[in-house]
């Protein structure tokens, strides 16, 4: 099954349904459900409610459904969806949103070293998982 590594706080933020759209600077042809991986490195910013100590690392933590893709090409397009994606940064153009739906989150998290863009994970064991 595919996995996407996204960095702390943010698959938190993705778990708890407040971030709906990862940002990402690439596109991707993919659709349907992937893994949630927590990345090891975590960004320093912070938002209510989230203790950064308390954050999983370097773990699977979940499962969304990838619906669509949305091609920011301008600063303002991003900016209108800010309260989706919790972004600030609009570094270069296109920005890539990835459309997230179903987000479940796993009892345990389960220890996977992660990787850029998705990856390849065996699903055998996953718990969660269908």
């Amino acid at each position: 099954m595919k996995a996407l590594s996204i960095r702390q706080p943010w698959v938190e933020l993705i778990l708890r349904g407040r971030k709906t759209i990862e940002v990402r600077k690439w596109n991707t042809r993919f659709r349907g459900r992937f893994l949630l991986h927590a990345s090891k490195k975590v960004d320093d910013i912070s938002f209510e409610g989230i203790d950064k100590d308390d954050l999983v690392r370097g773990a699977i933590v979940g499962s969304a459904i990838l619906k669509d893709v949305i091609i920011y090409n301008t600063k303002e397009e991003f900016e209108r969806d800010y309260e989706k994606h919790l972004s600030k940064n609009f570094p270069k153009s296109p920005m890539f949103g990835f459309l997230l739906e179903d987000v479940r989150r796993f009892e345990r998290a389960i220890r996977v070293k992660g990787k850029l863009g998705f990856f390849e994970v065996s699903v055998e064991g996953l718990e969660g998982e269908e």
